[in-house]
């Protein structure tokens, strides 16, 4: 393969993972001035402004990274059940699941297209609706369940193995290879 036809596909993923990220900045904005703020090594500490840190890191943050992929490949249903999707990931982790809901909101995003598209103008008129909720139901409900069963083990397992070889690489004086992992 052409290096300038490689170099062009990884742009184009680099940019298709940045138009995941770059919506939500300003939410990551907020959540840094909230932790540098009110967490207890914090600027002005307070405990209960301080609670906020977690659930948003957690939560807030790969969900919406989660709905941003499933937006962009197919649009309002692809976000909902990216969002769905990126529940299976987070829930059970002890990792922050930003790199698993850029996974999973795409994904789920992606199967929800193609089933849309086999199930198009298979109903008789007035049914769409229903047979579009209980689609989204159905497959939204069977991804978010793999992503939790199958997905989340395996992204925790890579990032466990990339903190590894950070740890490695910092224990072992040989920082310039931490850009690697």
């Amino acid at each position: 393969m052409d290096n300038k036809v490689v170099l062009v596909k990884v742009q184009r993923y680099g940019k298709f993972l940045s138009g995941m990220v770059m919506p939500a900045l300003g939410v990551f904005v907020a959540w840094g001035l909230i932790t540098a703020l009110f967490i207890p090594t914090g600027w002005v500490p307070n405990e209960r402004l301080g609670a906020l840190v977690g659930p948003i890191l957690t939560y807030l943050l790969p969900i919406l990274i989660g709905y941003t992929g499933g937006y962009n490949v197919h649009g309002q249903r692809g976000g909902m059940v990216g969002a769905l999707a990126t529940m299976g990931v987070i829930i059970g982790s002890d990792v922050t699941m930003l790199s698993g809901a850029m996974v999973m909101g795409p994904l789920a995003a992606w199967i929800m297209k193609k089933v849309d598209s086999y199930l198009d103008g298979k109903f008789k008129a007035g049914f769409e609706m229903l047979i579009s909720n209980f689609s989204m139901g159905i497959v939204g409900g069977i991804i978010t369940l793999c992503g939790y069963l199958v997905i989340q083990p395996v992204i925790t397992a890579i990032l466990q193995f990339l903190s590894g070889g950070v740890n490695w690489a910092l224990a072992h004086g040989v920082i310039p290879l931490l850009a690697i992992f």
